[in-house]
């Protein structure tokens, strides 16, 4: 990928050989563009592969690395800009520069291509007017390189490559392992896959894994951990549904609600489906599946369907119970909240950079409203598993003990001989919490 731009007939500017590495820096550089605008990673890449469909799958891929790998560094970048320019630049030139010091970073040794393609690629965008500058700031990052980076190592947002606020909470909150918290979030992240106990045993799994030369370890919740991400097509019964995507933290979910068969169960905010589907391979158990989504909605369903699963799968909003409840209490209830997803960001970098410290406090209410709501249909003597990705208090310990205040009903059951769980993330898993808790008749 180390091609010169060629001139298109009819146009001022060069067109970018879908092969090059100039290519690839530059649609990044619109994708983190996009994020820097308020928008997010997963709607910029559906809008790309929609007007884009032919794209190769080695530049598909070239692309995902560079924007996960940038947004994952985004504010060392910042920083070293920050020295490097009187102001910032327009976009997307300011973050084609971004993406370029990221790759600088990770492939010291391809610096010269990595600077001569992002100045191929400078020329094409804004009459080519910062192709000058683009080679300035990056030659000068080179040659400044260990100046740079020890300033750099010095500020927090720089060295943590998250934002000030969302540091000083996990550091507060996390006083002896704050560090290996935040390191985690920059992390490429785990790929961990759930057996389909109805479809294939764990000996059947594993040696198939063997078979396809695909290393897995077996986890204590029995989730299976590759050795390093695969694309889906190459794992071994997932078209037949014996195997899912899903991480070993997501997994606890099934187990600790503690299912039997015949129960009536409510997967409360249910897309994508995972967590709803482990449940149904886990007992025999009549589930409702709700999302406020349509088109979440049928994402549960055809996940459903290709582990040969059946579920009441409905578009609501949880918190409506006029709309979607038919006035029968249910056994089993797992509240799988909205949250600020501050334990899975390594898998959606983008959200630290959108994420603003009030939003916790909104997101806190909303999963008050849920809770609220759905302790109305949860059964005397029913249990209520209460789930977030987040690794904030606010939206976890802190959320339970209110909520439990609030109702003399509720009885906080142990999980693992302890009060209620907090996953921290790390090599073999992203950040949960989980907490059950009992209506007493």
């Amino acid at each position: 990928m180390h091609t010169r731009p060629r001139s298109h007939p009819g146009t001022a500017a060069p067109v970018l050989p879908e092969d090059s590495l100039a290519y690839a820096l530059l649609t990044t550089a619109q994708l983190v563009a996009d994020v820097v605008a308020g928008g997010t990673l997963t709607e910029s890449l559906a809008k790309l592969w929609i007007a884009r469909p032919a794209t190769p799958p080695g530049v598909r891929g070239a692309i995902l690395d560079l924007a996960y790998g940038t947004l994952r560094d985004f504010g060392r970048q910042d920083f070293i800009l920050d020295k490097l320019l009187q102001k910032p630049l327009q976009e997307p030139v300011q973050s084609l520069l971004r993406v370029a010091l990221h790759r600088l970073d990770t492939r010291p040794d391809t610096a010269h291509t990595t600077v001569d393609q992002a100045v191929s690629a400078a020329a094409t965008v804004l009459g080519g007017n910062f192709k000058g500058v683009a080679n300035g700031v990056l030659r000068n990052a080179l040659r400044q390189a260990v100046d740079l980076n020890k300033a750099a190592d010095a500020d927090m947002v720089s060295e943590f490559r998250h934002p000030a606020w969302w540091i000083r909470r996990i550091r507060t909150q996390y006083p002896d392992n704050w560090r290996s918290i935040l390191a985690a979030g920059n992390t490429h992240p785990p790929m961990a896959l759930r057996i389909n106990p109805l479809r294939a045993t764990r000996d059947e799994t594993l040696e198939s894994f063997a078979e396809a030369e695909l290393p897995v370890c077996v986890l204590p919740n029995g989730a299976l951990l590759l050795e390093r991400p695969v694309p889906v097509a190459r794992i071994p019964g997932f078209v037949e549904g014996c195997v899912s995507v899903q991480d070993a933290g997501a997994q606890y979910a099934a187990l600790h609600l503690d299912l039997a068969d015949g129960q009536r169960v409510l997967d409360a905010c249910a897309a994508p489906g995972g967590k709803t589907a482990h449940i149904l391979e886990s007992a025999d158990v009549m589930l409702t599946a709700l999302d406020t989504d349509p088109a979440r909605a049928r994402r549960v369903s055809e996940n459903l369907d290709r582990l040969g699963l059946k579920a009441n799968v409905k578009t609501a909003d949880c918190r409506d119970l006029n709309r979607w409840w038919n006035g029968r209490p249910f056994d089993r209830i797992l509240a799988d909240v909205p949250c600020s997803a501050s334990g899975v960001v390594r898998r959606n970098p983008d959200i630290k950079w959108l994420r603003r410290s009030d939003d916790i406090a909104r997101f806190a209410a909303q999963q008050k409203e849920i809770l609220e709501a759905l302790w109305q249909v949860l059964a005397p003597g029913g249990k209520m598993l209460y789930v977030t990705c987040s690794v904030f208090a606010e939206e976890n310990r802190e959320q339970i003990a209110g909520f439990a205040a609030r109702h003399p009903d509720c009885r906080r059951l142990s999980i693992a001989d302890q009060p209620d769980c907090q996953y921290l993330p790390c090599a073999e898993h992203d950040g949960f919490f989980y907490s059950l808790l009992e209506k007493t008749p």
